[in-house]
């Protein structure tokens, strides 16, 4: 069964004539009759009855007749996607990134890109790095954006921007005010930490551990905009990403000496899979830009 013998099909269902539906697909008459007489032969009943040249469809070719028609439409539509997803100008981009990056950072992104790309589409996801971390390897997401990036020897990262790294406190800590201050005065510190869900709790654990401090945790959240809300209610400081999502009204900001240089914002994709010429087009762009956020 073809796809060309479903739309012969359909065009003698809609003309009821042979001759005439032959006429309007431009082919002949004996070969759209053959071709109606193999499809009845496959399916193994007559789907129409015939009145000399007069020709109509029976129950069976009235039923067949609804479903093809349906089939037909989703492979059109199916076809128009393709041709749009293949077109740089009018595809679909779909990410996912962390909750932190929602508030400026994709909205900066996709503005300006859509400047001179209108009609690309973006489906967008946002959640903690494991959620991150699942959404592309399922292949939900054609690209990632998180800090810091995870080892996986399928993925290419190219950062796009950074932030820096800055002891979050509140505005009433004896700290507010200062300047700069060392990673070893933190430690009797009340100090909001995060879960594991989070890719940031290794790197700040890892400062931590380099420089011989063990923080006094009193609560572990499981995202940065959370760690940001406690710290400004007054319930202890945390080293966090200087970005606009986290600048609340309850919290002040020191630079803290043990940190080298902005934490990267980076941008992942799996090497192998293959991408859409407006996904390709996305990634090229934002490779081409830098920003330090912060």
């Amino acid at each position: 069964m073809e796809l060309t013998q479903m739309e012969y099909f359909l065009a003698v269902a809609k003309l009821q004539h042979v001759t005439r539906a032959a006429e309007a697909l431009s082919m002949t008459q004996p070969a759209l009759s053959h071709s109606i007489a193999k499809l009845e032969e496959e399916l193994g009943m007559p789907l129409f009855e015939r009145s000399g040249r007069n020709i109509r469809l029976n129950a069976c070719g009235e039923l067949f007749a609804s479903r093809v028609e349906r089939a037909l439409q989703e492979i059109r539509k199916g076809k128009d996607e393709l041709e749009a997803w293949a077109n740089p100008d009018t595809g679909v981009v779909a990410i996912s990134f962390l909750n932190i990056l929602g508030t400026r950072l994709i909205p900066l992104f996709i503005r300006t890109f859509r400047v001179q790309h209108p009609g690309v589409r973006f489906e967008l996801q946002q959640g903690t790095d494991t959620f991150v971390r699942s959404q592309l390897e399922a292949g939900v997401s054609d690209l990632c954006i998180s800090l810091p990036r995870w080892e996986d020897p399928g993925l290419r990262w190219h950062p796009v921007c950074s932030y820096r790294l800055d002891l979050a406190v509140p505005v009433n800590h004896r700290w507010n005010g200062r300047e700069r201050i060392g990673l070893e005065e933190i430690g009797n510190e009340p100090y909001i930490g995060l879960k594991k869900e989070c890719g940031l709790k290794n790197v700040v654990e890892a400062l931590f551990l380099r420089a011989g401090v063990q923080p006094n945790v009193i609560y572990e959240a499981e995202d940065l905009p959370t760690v940001s809300g406690f710290v400004s209610a007054g319930l202890g400081v945390s080293l966090l990403p200087r970005a606009y999502s986290m600048e609340l009204s309850g919290n002040a900001w020191v630079s803290v000496d043990s940190v080298e240089g902005p934490l990267p914002v980076e941008l992942g994709w799996k090497e192998k899979r293959h991408l859409s010429p407006a996904v390709r087009l996305f990634r090229d762009f934002l490779i081409q830009k830098k920003y330090l956020l912060g």
